[in-house]
This record gives C-alpha cells, sequence and structure tokens, in this order.
C-alpha cells in the first residue's frame, strides 16, 4: 500500500472506533510519527492530508522542520532532557511528554522568552514501568498545580504510553485510567489546567485508545510501513 492509502486506512479505522464508542471522530486527531521517516514520505504524507508529525528526537526533528516548507503542527513525543528544552520550545507546536517538574520549568523559561504559552501533556506512567518516564497517578494533582502556576506553558491534557501487549484490548485498562483520571481532573477544576487532550494509542492499538477516549492518536508504522532495522 502507498503512504496515501495507509493514511486513509488508518484515518477510517480511527472514524470507525469512534463511532462504536458514540464520540464524534472529528474530535479525534492523527498524529503521524516520523522518527526515521525521510522527507519525501513525509511530504507523501501531507499531502494525503496529514496535518500533525510526531517526534521523538530534537536533533533529527531539527532537519526536518527546517527541510519541510510545509507547513503542519509539530508534536514532541519522546523522552525530552531539560537541557534542550529550550530548543524543543523554539522548534514544537506541542510537548507530549513533559514528565517532571524540572522539565515544565525548563519549558516555562523558554517559552516566556518567546513570549508564548506552549501547549504541552503531562505524561502519566500509568504501567509504573521503570524503563519508562511519567508522573505516578499519585504525584498528577500536585504536579499539575504546579505546572498551571508557570507562565510560558499551557497544560492541555495527559499523555500515557502503557506496556507493550501483543493484544490491543490488553492496553484497554491502561486508556481507561487516563481517561478516568483525566475526568477527575476537570472535575477539581484546578485553575489554569484545562483537560482538552488525551494523548494515547499506537499503531497496534490505537482503535482502543479512540474508544477509550483518545483525542490525539500517535501512529507510525500503520502509515510509514516498518522502520528500516538499525
Amino acid at each position: 500500500m502507498t503512504i496515501a492509502e495507509n493514511v486513509a486506512h488508518v484515518r477510517a479505522r480511527m472514524e470507525a472506533a469512534a463511532k462504536r464508542a458514540g464520540r464524534d471522530p472529528g474530535k479525534v486527531r492523527l498524529v503521524a510519527v516520523s522518527k526515521t521517516v525521510d522527507l519525501e514520505r513525509i511530504r507523501q504524507a501531507i499531502a494525503a492530508g496529514v496535518d500533525s508529525l510526531g517526534e521523538n528526537y530534537v536533533q533529527e526533528a531539527h532537519k526536518k522542520i527546517e527541510g519541510l516548507k510545509e507547513r503542519v503542527s509539530w508534536h514532541f513525543i519522546g523522552h525530552l532532557q531539560s537541557n534542550k528544552a529550550k530548543v524543543a520550545a523554539r522548534l514544537f507546536d506541542w510537548v507530549h511528554s513533559v514528565d517532571g517538574l524540572k522539565l515544565a520549568e525548563e519549558l516555562s523559561r523558554a517559552g516566556k522568552l518567546q513570549n508564548r504559552a506552549l501547549p504541552v501533556l503531562l505524561q502519566v506512567n500509568l504501567g509504573q514501568e521503570e524503563s519508562k518516564s511519567g508522573a505516578q497517578k499519585e504525584e498528577v494533582f500536585r504536579l499539575l498545580e504546579r505546572m498551571a502556576s508557570l507562565p510560558g506553558i499551557s497544560v492541555k491534557g495527559l499523555m500515557t504510553m502503557p506496556p507493550f501487549f501483543e493484544n490491543p484490548e490488553d492496553s484497554r485498562p491502561y486508556f481507561r485510567a487516563l481517561r478516568i483520571l483525566g475526568e477527575d481532573v476537570s472535575k477539581s477544576r484546578i485553575p489554569g489546567v484545562v483537560m482538552e487532550e488525551l494523548s494515547m494509542g499506537m499503531s497496534i492499538d490505537f482503535e482502543v485508545a479512540v474508544e477509550e477516549g483518545a483525542t490525539l492518536v500517535r501512529v507510525g508504522t500503520a502509515v510509514f510501513g516498518p522502520r528500516p532495522s538499525k
């Protein structure tokens, strides 16, 4: 299949999943993960209607952002080191992976210098995996209260990456837990925090994520095909 056909297929699956859950398909956005993908293939995805791209590494993304003239929304979705926050805040339209107060403060300083409020999501490590970044569930309210007071960033929601499962259904409890957590945050009415977005779901499980409330799905191989082996 071509990239254009892949994009159409992914969007059709997203729409069907949203309808199964009684949701408006227009409330779910595709973030095509372009890590390791060359500019020509990225342009094919853009030509097929992709308007949001996700990257995991600042240096790799920097070259692509400079090389692409097409206007798209750039989303940082990987682990972000605090010492790269200034560059990331300049390059990206969104940061999905704020995993603690230190990074939030660095992004805040960078956003303030640029006279902007960078949209960010708090990453939550619901699987409590040592190999993954993210706040623990019991830290979320305290962190959001602190983040909301920082100039230069705007807290828009939550992000999670469940443990890897072969069966997408095994990811459902984690996606449901993030949705419920987001609902609890909304009910608490933390000043300056808006729970508009839930970033969850990748190529293997995005349909389940959409059924459970995802508003941003991060899909790479289902759009661009398998990544080259290292």
